[in-house]
């Protein structure tokens, strides 16, 4: 709990039960990308009486403080996932809906050349891959 309190105070945010509890939340998620529904699903599970306007709230101050990401994949819903130092890309299953997250560094290596070819710089980017099954 004084990680999560510490990470909170750091980014300038209040230290609250509800805020320490979605932290939590996002951080030991094994599916790192859940949506604002399926935290306040959790959050229920847990017996935790937090309001789906509250982890919408909640969620949107953590995306402006920088401590999580939101990724609007295909079909429009939003996914949050940690913030971290690490880049990754992702990987969307059109079938399931399922997020695979991975790192290429031929694939990024090569963006950086693009990026320069053109006489730019990336100071930031997204990669998103929509994939569906091969079929056997």
């Amino acid at each position: 709990m004084a990680s999560e309190n510490a990470e909170l105070r750091k980014v300038g945010l209040k230290v609250t039960l509800p805020r320490v509890k979605i932290f939590n939340i996002l951080e030991n998620a094994k599916d790192h990308h859940l949506s604002a529904e399926d935290v306040y699903k959790r959050l229920l599970d847990q017996g935790d009486d937090v309001g789906l306007a509250t982890v919408y709230r909640v969620l949107t101050q953590f995306e402006t403080a920088g401590l999580v990401l939101r990724h609007n994949f295909e079909g429009g819903h939003a996914v949050f996932e940690m913030a971290s130092e690490d880049h990754h890309d992702h990987m969307v299953c059109t079938q399931t809906g399922q997020v695979i997250e991975f790192v290429d560094d031929v694939i990024e290596e090569r963006q950086q050349k693009i990026a320069k070819e053109h006489g730019y710089e990336i100071v930031e980017h997204s990669l998103i891959l929509y994939v569906k099954p091969i079929k056997s």
